[in-house]
């Protein structure tokens, strides 16, 4: 392998270089037994990171707005706390944040296709800690997801 060939699978990533090696991994899901798209597919990053900035303004302005009064490190910790309770109660409920239902997203657990409010409760304490968050699989859930049985689709 000449050095090309070793910065091109590297630019590319390490599906590119294991398909690139003859693996066939599939599509994302497959394993879950989701569709390759459309409704019920998983979510893609840049939908899921779109919903994540909606709900997170959202809470930044509810608590510069209503709790502190001024913008500093106290309305980081607000927002936070808004966040989790958003996340808790929405997506234990009906599914989605209203970041999530703008861009048209849902989470469902893998076995019900509802998450419960305990899932719920788990996935909200998990992404709030963000590292599990940005620790992904081979189907593009995070840690956080896998570890609460639940699933990102497009709706």
């Amino acid at each position: 392998m000449d050095n090309r060939q070793a910065i091109g699978s590297w630019l590319s990533g390490p599906r590119a270089a294991i398909e690139g090696a003859g693996a066939d991994l599939g599509y994302r899901g497959e394993q879950l037994g989701l569709p390759e798209d459309g409704p019920g597919s998983i979510a893609r990053p840049g939908r899921r990171l779109g919903a994540l900035a909606v709900d997170w303004g959202l809470c930044l302005l509810i608590a510069y707005g209503l709790i502190t009064d001024g913008y500093g490190q106290a309305t980081g910790n607000w927002a936070l706390l808004i966040y989790f309770v958003l996340s808790v109660l929405t997506v234990g409920t009906v599914g989605f944040t209203p970041g999530k239902r703008l861009f048209g997203l849902r989470v469902v657990e893998l076995g019900t296709g509802r998450p419960s409010p305990a899932r719920a409760l788990l996935r909200s304490v998990l992404l709030c800690l963000a590292l599990p968050a940005l620790i992904w699989d081979r189907d593009g859930r995070g840690l956080h997801d896998r570890v609460a049985r639940t699933v990102e689709v497009r709706i």
